[in-house]
């Protein structure tokens, strides 16, 4: 039989039906699979990036960032500028406007109270919120009527957009976590292993450390999203392993921050079943420098600001430490393409990145033996070196990845070159950036000399990722061992520069204050900066609609992904 000659006005006409009849779930199942499985599903608990993403499925934002690092709307109607009378002439007032409509999953509708509420439960002190930075400067969040809320700043702010925009700080439900303020934060698991939210998702079980079931939000604002029924995010492994499952075998969809050398990569995209995509922002990895002293004897004030470290405190250690390594090497066996070796922890973008640490490019062994001498760090006979009973001996620790390790391996050996002794101490991921104030194995609470991972900020300006640094923001027992401040690091200067910083409107002054701040945090090696990561994932070739996104959730827009035919 002959068939009807399809023309292009008819071709439009089902293609506008087929789009207002498409169906929420109509492409079955998703898999997901981050190599770090997330242990907490509430961001103001973790700093943890696999738990802030897994999280960013079911909490929103009132804004976030796209794919290039632009502010958009997101539960917000849209975003308050000067311009249209969002923000006070005076920068210190900022006013959100919700959607109309929005509903939790649960049914009940969302309300500016919502918002008020997770300022609070973020400002609560005894609550060890480790987004904090985030609220810098905040001195009030009011709730103006059901969909209005204002909040205040104590001081001018030409960069307003900290507290609740990006995937580090979505609205919490009061209704489900007012019980939950303060020190009695982490014990809510409940709420913070099964959040109601208002993303595509919601939770139908949470085994922490190994696997999450959602399925797709029956409110969600949209009727024709989420294109998937349910997702299973599966946690742990490795990333070979994460990397294989879409690549060469089909079993998973998606798979997150694939650290594996650039041959392996290609050698597993060879087989068909999946692309690999890369991007870069703001991602470096470093080695953190514990400033203070993580020995065991010290009970509750180990590695806390009540002890200098015995030998790291002193500059020409710290110095020395990265003069010794070969920060080409590294990215030519870790990451090829995907990688560029960097002296910054604030790599980008342009405006704010210094080229004023380029020394830290060439490996200077000689120099740096050198620099030790004069220290007064002197070989001993096993060719250590020591200084008043005191050994240069780390105990050096990071996640388990392929990458990481062969980075130990190298770093390892350099140091032994400038007569410094390392241990290397190996964590399960899931473990190391987990945030369980119980467990001794975390990156905030650093019971270690150096520790190495990645770290990035969302969106295009740096001010709260800088803010993460400053006096008093350091993990320790009375903040349920969150916050930001890893190396504990603590100067006066600097934070002036982050208080001028709040202050300046200028683009021009802004970027010329961070990196200055820039500039202290790796001259005083507080952290040690080692290559600019281009994020690299990989999804299968059925799956539609993925947008890799660096300054944000990199699953952002997982409600607009969907099965390619």
């Amino acid at each position: 039989m002959k068939q009807p000659c399809l023309t292009i006005a008819m071709a439009g006409a089902l293609l506008v039906s087929g789009a207002a009849t498409a169906e929420r779930g109509r492409d079955g199942h998703l898999g997901v699979i981050y190599w770090q499985a997330p242990s907490i599903l509430n961001p103001y608990l973790s700093g943890g990036t696999k738990d802030i993403e897994a999280a960013s499925m079911v909490l929103e934002p009132l804004a976030r960032f796209d794919e290039a690092g632009n502010l958009v709307p997101w539960l917000a109607a849209s975003t308050p500028t000067v311009a249209n009378g969002g923000v006070s002439a005076d920068l210190k007032t900022v006013t959100w406007t919700l959607r109309e409509g929005l509903l939790w999953s649960d049914g009940s509708p969302v309300t500016a109270a919502d918002v008020v509420f997770t300022a609070e439960y973020c400002l609560d002190p005894a609550g060890g919120c480790s987004q904090l930075a985030k609220f810098d400067d905040v001195t009030a969040v009011e709730a103006t009527d059901d969909l209005t809320v204002e909040v205040t700043f104590g001081i001018p702010k030409p960069y307003p957009y900290g507290p609740f925009v990006g995937a580090t700080s979505p609205i919490l439900q009061k209704a489900q976590f007012a019980d939950c303020v303060g020190a009695k934060a982490p014990e809510c698991t409940e709420a913070n292993f099964k959040p109601v939210g208002t993303g595509p998702f919601r939770v139908t079980e949470f085994r922490p450390n190994d696997v999450i079931s959602l399925e797709a939000n029956p409110r969600y604002r949209d009727p024709a999203k989420p294109a998937f029924a349910t997702v299973t995010f599966k946690g742990g492994g490795d990333a070979a392993a994460a990397a294989r499952a879409v690549l060469e075998t089909g079993e998973f969809d998606y798979a997150w921050n694939l650290q594996l050398a650039p041959d392996v990569l290609e050698d597993m995209q060879a087989a068909g079943k999946g692309a690999v995509v890369s991007s870069f922002g703001t991602l470096v990895e470093r080695l953190v420098v514990n400033l203070t002293d993580p020995s065991p004897d010290l009970g509750d004030a180990r590695s806390t600001r009540a002890h200098p470290h015995p030998f790291l405190s002193d500059p020409a250690v710290r110095k020395a430490l990265s003069m010794a390594i070969d920060r080409n090497l590294l990215v030519e066996i870790g990451y090829g393409r995907a990688g560029r070796p960097t002296c910054n922890v604030v790599p980008a973008p342009a405006i704010y990145a210094s080229d004023a640490n380029e020394d830290c490019l060439a490996r200077d062994i000689d120099g740096a033996k050198r620099l030790l001498d004069e220290a007064g760090w002197r070989p001993g006979p096993d060719g250590i070196r020591q200084k008043d009973g005191i050994r240069l001996s780390i105990l050096y620790q990071t996640s388990a990845n392929a990458v990481r390790q062969d980075f130990q391996a190298l770093v390892k050996q350099w140091w032994s070159e400038i007569g410094v002794e390392t241990e290397l101490r190996n964590i399960d991921a899931s473990v190391f950036f987990g945030g369980d104030p119980g467990s001794p194995d975390t990156y905030q609470k650093f019971f270690a000399d150096i520790q190495m991972y990645a770290n990035n900020f969302e969106g295009a300006d740096p001010e709260p990722y800088l803010g993460g640094w400053r006096c008093g923001n350091e993990p320790r027992p009375a903040s349920q061992w969150q916050g930001e401040n890893v190396p504990r690091y603590c100067d006066e200067d600097y934070d002036r520069l982050l208080g001028r910083m709040a202050k300046t409107g200028d683009l021009g002054e802004r970027a010329a204050l961070a990196r200055a701040m820039n500039d202290m945090l790796v001259r005083d090696h507080a952290l040690i900066p080692l290559v600019h990561r281009g994020r690299v994932s990989a999804h299968a070739r059925s799956l539609g609609g993925v947008l890799l996104n660096t300054w944000d959730s990199e699953i952002w827009n997982i409600a607009d992904w969907r099965r390619i035919r």
